[in-house]
């Protein structure tokens, strides 16, 4: 066992487990955390990163962000990467919400010119895109075109009419990840995933009309198009119930082939496969038909969030300007190129409540951010503010090019539903400003801001330890929660 006391100071806000404080570590163990958020850090979720530095193949160092915290065999707030020669695949390095992510959009409208159709376009919101536990889309897929969605991602989504083609080159991956294959996807999981699709879902996931704040890097700000006072909308969802399905599939295999190999895992929840096995190949095939189902999903999620401002606003979507700036995952595994030393090497890099943060020259980063780094997108909660930032060299170096996603909660659910009321924090958002619509009460209180880690704590780690740079503020106007 490992925890705090086996910490030691690299630099400010840096610590390390070294290899040599358990016998099964192939590498080291690596948190990013400020002094007040490692008094408050589960010892659960420091013993999960060393637990991650033990599996086959593992490269450089075993890592956990500024928002860790305990979850599903890794920590959420989890980065791994492993060699493509020897390493393996874990469904918990990615978890149940495979691709999970956020997508920024765009306008050319200021917080002042919005103000007097806030509560109208929240209300528009709230009834244009499906949300809640168990909610459904709009479109409702016939079962012959669920395959399509899952092997072709946000491109499906454009060719029938929600979205247009330049949205898919601001989109991770364009939208749609390579090498999945829908028949193995299992029947229950596209079943699932058929109803589903086109929904934000409950839980953390949102929409946000925000507008921007503070500005901390005025070149990068304009790079991506960002000027204060005006107005994003920020969508975070995922792959719904197929996602989820996939992975739970999925990790009955891996606990079958973990058994049969005679892997010895210091965590049963880290079942896993090698990389060129049967059972690796065919979840990485499956994994990257949930992440398209989630791409899709947002992409037809953006298209509802256009209608519903041209609605309201009486004009088009391309004269308000409503474009993306970006779309990223963080709930993923990636076959990427990374230095370990001087040589470049492909590797499998697990990231588990991480948002990639390449830095500045990266083929796929777009060529119009491509000088300064990719877009970061790291969102606040209910009603906190939300962040932009940019990938660093320092995260290609440090982090195999990965960074913080969010707030990372302190209370669970059913503790936060204990200490707080959804009265109260309606209250608090309306006395904000901010206008806020649910579609359950007990997810107001489970979501409450107090629930979870100060996110501007967060972001100024990730800029202080260099692994992403501040850009900008968001600051919400208008909340719709599942």
């Amino acid at each position: 066992m490992v925890g705090k006391g086996d910490l030691e100071k690299v630099r400010d806000c840096v610590y390390e487990i070294p290899s040599s404080a358990r016998k099964d570590m192939r590498v080291p163990a690596r948190i990013y955390l400020d002094e007040e958020s490692i008094k408050t850090l589960e010892d659960g979720a420091i013993e999960q990163v060393a637990n991650v530095a033990c599996l086959e193949g593992i490269q450089k160092r075993s890592i956990g962000l500024p928002d860790i915290h305990f979850g599903y065999g890794f920590s959420i707030g989890g980065v791994a990467a492993f060699s493509e020669i020897n390493g393996v695949v874990s469904p918990g390095g990615v978890g149940f919400d495979i691709n999970c992510g956020v997508r920024l959009l765009k306008t050319n409208l200021t917080k002042q010119d919005i103000q007097p159709h806030l509560k109208d376009l929240v209300n528009e919101l709230f009834n244009k895109v499906p949300s809640g536990l168990g909610s459904n889309g709009i479109k409702h897929l016939k079962e012959s075109e669920i395959d399509d969605v899952l092997e072709n991602g946000a491109k499906w989504a454009v060719e029938n009419g929600f979205g247009w083609e330049e949205d898919l080159k601001f989109l991770e991956e364009n939208g749609c990840m390579e090498g999945a294959d829908a028949s193995l996807v299992s029947t229950k999981a596209k079943r699932r995933g058929i109803p589903q699709l086109g929904s934000l879902g409950s839980g953390n996931h949102f929409l946000e009309i925000q507008s921007i704040g503070d500005i901390y890097d005025e070149e990068i700000a304009k790079a991506y198009g960002l000027e204060k006072d005006q107005v994003v909308v920020l969508i975070h969802t995922g792959s719904r119930g197929c996602g989820y399905q996939i992975c739970a599939d999925n990790l009955r295999e891996m606990d079958k082939t973990a058994k049969r190999l005679k892997l010895n895992l210091p965590d049963r929840q880290l079942a896993c496969a090698p990389i060129d096995s049967d059972e690796g190949q065919n979840y990485l095939k499956a994994m990257a038909a949930g992440a398209n189902y989630a791409w899709t999903n947002r992409q037809m999620i953006q298209h509802w969030v256009r209608e519903s401002f041209e609605n309201i606003l009486k004009q088009d979507a391309e004269s308000l300007g409503l474009n993306v700036l970006y779309d990223v995952a963080h709930n993923i595994i990636k076959k990427e190129q990374h230095k370990i030393g001087k040589i470049n090497r492909n590797m499998y890099v697990h990231r588990k409540g991480a948002t990639r943060a390449f830095g500045p020259g990266r083929k796929e980063i777009p060529q119009e951010y491509r000088s300064v780094g990719q877009p970061v997108l790291i969102p606040g909660t209910m009603g906190t503010s939300s962040y932009i930032l940019a990938g660093t060299e320092t995260a290609m170096d440090e982090t195999f090019g990965s960074t913080a996603h969010g707030a990372g909660r302190l209370l669970s659910r059913s503790g936060a539903k204990r200490e707080f009321t959804p009265e109260e924090i309606s209250k608090d958002l309306a006395d904000k400003g901010i206008i806020l619509k649910a579609n359950s009460q007990p997810v107001i209180a489970e979501e409450a801001p107090n629930a979870y880690k100060d996110v501007d704590s967060v972001v100024k780690t990730a800029d202080k330890t260099g692994i992403s740079k501040l850009v900008a503020q968001m600051k919400p106007l208008g909340v719709i929660k599942g």
